[in-house]
C-alpha cells in the first residue's frame, strides 16, 4: 500500500497569489469599464439615469442592467481571448471595452432613430414598457457581437 503525499507542488502559493493579483487588476478594469459605460449611457439618454435607478424605474433598471451585462460579455471575452497574459488581457479588456460602449451608445441612438422610440420617456416611465426589452435586447446582442469579434 502507497503513501499519498499530501504536500503541495513547489511554488503553488505563488501561483495562486499570482493568480489572486490577476482577479484583482481584472475586477478594478472591468468595474472601471462599468461606471464609464454607465454614465456614457446615462449621458447620452435623456433624464438622470441614476436617479431613475435608484428610484426603481423599471424600464431604466432593464436598461441599465443590460448595459451592464453586455459590458461584462466584452471583458469576459476579453480576458478569455488573451490566454493568460496578464498584461494582453488588461489591455484588450480596456480597449474592447471602451470599443463596446462607444458601439453600444451609437447603436441604442440608432436604434432610436430607425423605430421612432423615445428611450428618454421610456426609461423614465414608472410603467413597465415592453419596448424597453427591445433596447435591453439590442445591448445583449451588441455585446454579443463585439464579443464574437474580439475572438
Amino acid at each position: 500500500m502507497t503513501q499519498q503525499q499530501l504536500a503541495l507542488d513547489p511554488g503553488f502559493g505563488g501561483v495562486i497569489v499570482g493568480n489572486i493579483g490577476a482577479i484583482a487588476l481584472y475586477a478594478v478594469v472591468g468595474l472601471i469599464l462599468m461606471v464609464f459605460g454607465f454614465y456614457a449611457i446615462d449621458w447620452t439618454t435623456p433624464g438622470k439615469l441614476s436617479a431613475l435607478v435608484r428610484n426603481g424605474a423599471p424600464n431604466a433598471v432593464i436598461v441599465t442592467a443590460s448595459g451592464l451585462v453586455s459590458m461584462a460579455l466584452i471583458i469576459v471575452v476579453a480576458i478569455w481571448s488573451a490566454q493568460g497574459k496578464l498584461s494582453e488581457g488588461l489591455l484588450s479588456a480596456l480597449i474592447y471595452g471602451i470599443v463596446g460602449i462607444i458601439v453600444q451608445v451609437a447603436a441604442v441612438r440608432l436604434l432610436e432613430w430607425v423605430t421612432r422610440l423615445d428611450i428618454g420617456a421610456l426609461i423614465e416611465s414608472d410603467r413597465f414598457a415592453p419596448a424597453s426589452v427591445v433596447v435591453a435586447a439590442a445591448h445583449v446582442a451588441l455585446g454579443l457581437v463585439v464579443g464574437v469579434a474580439i475572438i
